[in-house]
């Protein structure tokens, strides 16, 4: 059973920066996606960053794409969150997933999928508040 610990959140104010790490325990394939979710009160869980340790391959949500950076450590199975230029609706709780199988691929390409559902393993979450 795989155990997912996420830490890193916390209050900023608009235009800051936080840092989010997620660390594995137990046993994963080595190909698999790992990443972050968010919800915010009243909405719908959506994905924000993943990467597919495949090929390195990311997604981003269109609203986090130019200012959010993923990053991992294979060797600590670690997936971390680099958030910058922080806005008042990037206030939720942030959760870690990971999968094997959360990946659709071409001839060329797999690219992490963005579902919720797809996601076998979830860590507690993290706040993330910001304030403007």
């Amino acid at each position: 059973q795989l155990q997912l610990v996420e830490s890193g959140g916390g209050s900023v104010q608009a235009g800051g920066s936080l840092r989010l790490s997620c660390t594995a325990s137990g046993y994963i394939y080595s190909t698999h996606v790992m990443g972050w979710f968010r919800q915010a009160p009243g909405k719908e869980r959506e994905g924000v960053a993943l990467i597919y340790t495949g090929g390195d391959t990311t997604y981003y949500h269109r609203s986090v794409k130019d200012r959010f950076r993923i990053s991992r450590d294979n060797s600590t199975k670690s997936v971390y969150l680099q958030m910058s230029t922080l806005k008042p609706e990037d206030t939720a709780m942030y959760y870690c997933a990971a999968d094997t199988s959360a990946v659709e691929c071409n001839d060329v390409y797999c690219l992490p999928v963005a579902i919720p559902d797809y996601y076998k393993y979830w860590g507690q979450g993290t706040q993330v508040t910001v304030s403007s």
